[in-house]
């Protein structure tokens, strides 16, 4: 029961923090001095996988403090596994957010400019507190086929993504302005390597997560 309470709370800070990041983005507003770096006001942020995953965990989150609550006033017997496995697929979005921000696009742009404003929360923040509260508060009957779950925000994400960029091809399709993280560096080439490498990155991720969930349960 401590350990539900102590999610509890953990799952209404992110609900806090992704509505003041996507606010704070939303309206441009800033609190550090700002780098426009993978920013965007209004409805164009939409557009970057770090606010689309941060909104999925944002969702999870506030879905799965509700029936934490329930379970803790005794209104339920069970949070329903669905729950949970929503709120782990959201959890490896956001971990690839992380990851790829520290691996491959601070030591690129900056690591002020990747973690100023709202990025520190979307970039560093919300994926940490994420992480932590899924891998040791968020236990349940978690079997490793649940593992190819954790790809699916990317792989909805990257149709999104490789369809902006065929559908602008000729009209500078693989500029940032279409390609906006860069990765295929000028060459539509470059998607049949990014893409798998992505992808299995994800999986990496998400069989990760849950190898250290389980673990966690025996602590």
């Amino acid at each position: 029961m401590k350990k539900i309470k102590i999610s509890l709370i953990l799952n209404l800070i992110i609900v806090i923090l992704v509505t003041l990041g996507t606010i704070f983005m939303f309206t441009g507003f800033t609190f550090m001095k700002s780098v426009l770096l993978l920013e965007s006001k209004g409805l164009g942020m939409f557009r970057f996988f770090t606010v689309d995953s941060n909104l999925l965990i944002g969702i999870s989150s506030l879905l799965l403090a509700i029936y934490e609550y329930k379970y803790i006033k005794n209104k339920i017997n069970k949070i329903p596994l669905a729950v949970y496995l929503f709120k782990y697929l959201s959890v490896s979005g956001v971990t690839l957010t992380f990851l790829v921000t520290l691996l491959f696009l601070a030591p690129q742009y900056g690591f002020y400019a990747m973690y100023n404003n709202t990025n520190l929360l979307f970039h560093l923040i919300v994926p940490l507190i994420g992480i932590i509260s899924y891998i040791f508060l968020e236990h349940y009957d978690n079997k490793y086929k649940y593992s190819i779950l954790g790809i699916i925000p990317m792989v909805i994400y990257s149709i999104f993504y490789i369809i902006n960029i065929l559908v602008h091809f000729n009209n500078g399709g693989l500029t940032f302005k279409y390609d906006f993280y860069g990765f295929l560096q000028g060459n539509l080439y470059n998607i049949f390597i990014v893409i798998p490498v992505i992808y299995i990155f994800t999986y990496i991720i998400s069989l990760l997560l849950l190898i250290s969930n389980r673990k966690a349960r025996k602590i």
